[in-house]
């Protein structure tokens, strides 16, 4: 047997230790590190971080902890410490709750970008917004994000916000800048969208259901049915010609609609008013004849006349030149939107969805006795129609 002279047995425990912490490096504060549970108290929790690194859990981060959590720590246990900074006696102070928060940190990067929604309690507020805790970590939602009502005084609205719970999504994270950004208004879009696509996949075309009215724009009317707005065009606000939606409607009205078409690819609810009205149309022809006296609401003044419409939305043109006597140069300074007139059918073609209207044939009746007087002779009456006898 080969006799080894140089063995020596400490020599050798040293090099296969320092093999075994050959890859330890020491923790740096602002790390996140994986550490054990070794002891346990009602004061602190010591944890090791590796090699013959201890680190302490202060009892001011025990306070912060979770109730529940803290109760099922456990010697042995692993857990994730925030590493600090040594205290006045020279020992390393870590925190758990800071080192938990990374999962939090990774939660809210998953949920960036996502459609989906978190709960949020407001806990102070400054000039710019609101301070809110989710989960472990601090964030913070602009006033611009913000769409819960406010009260006079915006500081002291805000103020009055702290203990609320908001629904929020999350717009932005940067953990090296310990920057959580929420908005409350792209919660409140998502959740429209959200109510938007399940009524999408619940209504048909033709079905009628009731809304509140909850925006008037030039081009029609918002309705909310059930969680999600639809547009009623204004050309499907009413048979009669509608110049802006606030002349019919107002918001907040309740009205039932028609659903007119679906896009389920964008989202969109097309609505109509007047389909849920009868087509005054249709019976023109046996209610109205050339002659008739009637009476309507002026809905548009032009430079050549005006339009009115009659009660039952039977819309046409009373005509520049059969305004008054006929001898009127422009209508702006005779008649304005809104007017109501008496006036006579000059003619009359259903088929065509077309009505002239004149005051040159005599209005001076009681309208309502409901008189029906033939005009009096004039060159402008057609062949047809009825004579003054």
């Amino acid at each position: 047997m080969t006799k080894h002279e140089d063995f020596n047995p400490e020599d050798d425990f040293a090099r296969l230790l320092e093999e075994s912490f050959g890859s330890y490096s020491p923790p740096m504060r602002g790390e996140i590190r994986t550490a054990t549970i070794e002891e346990i108290s009602d004061r602190e929790i010591i944890v090791n971080l590796g090699g013959k690194t201890d680190g302490v859990v202060p009892y001011a981060d025990l306070e912060r902890m979770d109730p529940e959590l803290r109760a099922s720590l456990k010697k042995g246990d692993e857990v994730p410490v925030y590493i600090n900074q040594l205290d006045a006696d020279g020992n390393l102070v870590v925190s758990i709750n800071r080192g938990l928060q990374r999962y939090d940190w990774d939660k809210a990067r998953a949920l960036l970008g996502t459609e989906d929604t978190v709960e949020v309690s407001v806990t102070g507020f400054n000039k710019g917004g609101v301070l809110v805790q989710w989960q472990r970590l601090e964030g913070f939602i602009p006033s611009s994000h913000l769409t819960t009502s406010l009260s006079s005084g915006e500081q002291r609205s805000m103020s009055s916000l702290i203990g609320d719970k908001l629904t929020v999504k999350v717009i932005e994270v940067d953990q090296d800048r310990r920057r959580l950004i929420f908005s409350e208004r792209e919660a409140q879009r998502e959740t429209r969208m959200k109510q938007k696509a399940r009524l999408l996949a619940e209504l048909k075309e033709g079905d009628v259901v009731e809304g509140t009215v909850t925006g008037l724009r030039d081009f029609g009317a918002f309705v909310n049915i059930g969680g999600a707005d639809g547009l009623i065009h204004v050309s499907e606000l009413a048979w009669h010609r509608v110049d802006h939606p606030r002349d019919v409607l107002r918001i907040g009205d309740k009205i039932k609609v028609y659903i007119l078409s679906l896009d389920r690819d964008t989202n969109r609810i097309a609505l109509s008013r007047k389909r849920l009205m009868s087509d005054p149309w249709e019976t023109a022809a046996s209610r109205y004849h050339e002659g008739q006296l009637v009476e309507g609401k002026v809905t548009n003044v032009v430079d050549f006349g005006a339009f009115v419409a009659l009660d039952d939305g039977l819309e046409g043109l009373l005509h520049l030149s059969e305004m008054g006597d006929g001898s009127l140069k422009e209508p702006h300074s005779y008649l304005q939107k809104g007017d109501r007139l008496a006036l006579r059918i000059s003619h009359l073609e259903p088929e065509k969805r077309r009505v002239g209207f004149t005051q040159r044939w005599g209005t001076e009746v009681d309208l309502e006795r409901g008189d029906v007087a033939p005009p009096a002779p004039s060159a402008d009456v057609p062949s047809d129609s009825p004579s003054s006898e």
